[in-house]
């Protein structure tokens, strides 16, 4: 059952509210332990399966991706760039999917800058579902082939990031098929709420100081915020860390909303160039909940990130390195401790950028 939070309409299944708002799920899964029990990552995701909604109906071992010093950052980099597809997405397509199958869906729509449709497409090959995925025209040819060859539909479109979606919709609305949407649909942030619940079993049940995310929809930033208040409303843990986000210039804004915007463009880190998040609310109300932030990086930095990232051994993808990026900016700044222990998540494979 699917709630909205804005006019507690109540629907069995639906892409959105008819008030406009995103939906959720009408109950919020908590373990009746309050404490960690014994957990497998050999289960995967599905390791916390008291903190998820869905079933495991569809998986590919997906999960408990390395967190790794980073000396050089003074930090610890969550690899999620060593998922299937090669991004974090597949969290959130794991839980999506598994959702569709519960469903009995015939076919999947989605709309994405490549990595969540290179996800959806290849979760719904697994499913046994059709899928249809529309892209932009300037997609990174990688990603298009990903999805391809996961035997879906690629609908290419002209036009900004906004108009992929428009026509993503219209498709829906006539009745093209499920939409599968990592922006709307609650399942996709459930599975994306997982990194959380690694993190804090890779820090002994504890959380680090710092969290930094890039941030476009928002699905990685606010699946962390999910996650950790979820662990900390269960005793798990005792605090939730800061969230700070990393968006890209010219494509930011919350940061814009919280600080000056720069006025120049950072065309490097595709991944983000979202100028509507569906759930702009939701992201600025974690942030002030945790006492974080959101910042805009440039392309000149993100460059340089990307090259020092490659060097260490970090082969990811351009928007990957905002994240870094922004730490060194979030230091700078002072808004981080010196001594803080920070974890940078690092989204994206850079095979496919």
């Amino acid at each position: 059952m699917l709630r909205c939070p804005a006019c507690d309409a109540t629907y069995a299944d639906r892409w959105r509210c008819t008030c406009g708002h995103p939906l959720e799920f009408a109950e919020r899964p908590l373990p009746e332990a309050d404490s960690p029990a014994d957990v497998d990552p050999r289960d995967g995701l599905w390791a916390v399966a008291e903190f998820l909604p869905v079933d495991r109906h569809v998986s590919l071992g997906e999960g408990w991706t390395p967190l790794v010093d980073a000396p050089d950052w003074d930090a610890a980099f969550k690899l999620d760039y060593v998922f299937p597809t090669g991004s974090f997405k597949d969290r959130g397509a794991a839980l999506t999917l598994s959702r569709a199958a519960e469903l009995g869906v015939e076919t999947v729509v989605e709309d994405s800058s490549g990595n969540a449709g290179a996800a959806i497409a290849t979760y719904a090959a697994r499913a046994g579902i059709d899928a249809r995925i529309f892209v932009p025209t300037g997609v990174k040819e990688r990603k298009v082939r990903a999805i391809e060859r996961a035997g879906a539909t690629v609908e290419r479109v002209e036009g900004s990031r906004e108009a992929v979606t428009d026509a993503c919709l219209e498709a829906v609305e006539a009745g093209a098929g499920w939409y599968a949407s990592h922006a709307w649909n609650p399942a996709f942030f459930a599975g994306t709420a997982t990194m959380a619940y690694e993190i804090a079993a890779q820090f002994d049940w504890a959380v680090p100081d710092a969290v930094v995310l890039p941030l476009g929809h928002g699905t990685m930033f606010l699946g962390a915020y999910r996650g950790f208040t979820a662990l900390r409303d269960a005793g798990w843990t005792d605090r939730v860390p800061r969230l700070l986000g990393a968006q890209a210039e010219g494509y930011a804004p919350i940061a814009d909303e919280l600080h000056a915007s720069t006025g120049a463009q950072n065309d490097l880190a595709d991944g983000i160039q979202i100028r509507e998040p569906v759930r702009r609310d939701e992201i600025l109300d974690a942030i002030e909940a945790t006492d974080g932030d959101a910042i805009a990086v440039s392309s000149e930095a993100t460059e340089r990130e990307l090259d020092r990232l490659h060097r260490a051994g970090f082969y990811t993808e351009p928007t990957c390195a905002v994240a870094p990026a922004a730490l060194a900016e979030y230091r700078e700044r002072g808004v981080l401790d010196e001594g803080a222990d920070v974890v940078v998540a690092l989204s994206g494979s850079g095979l496919k950028g």
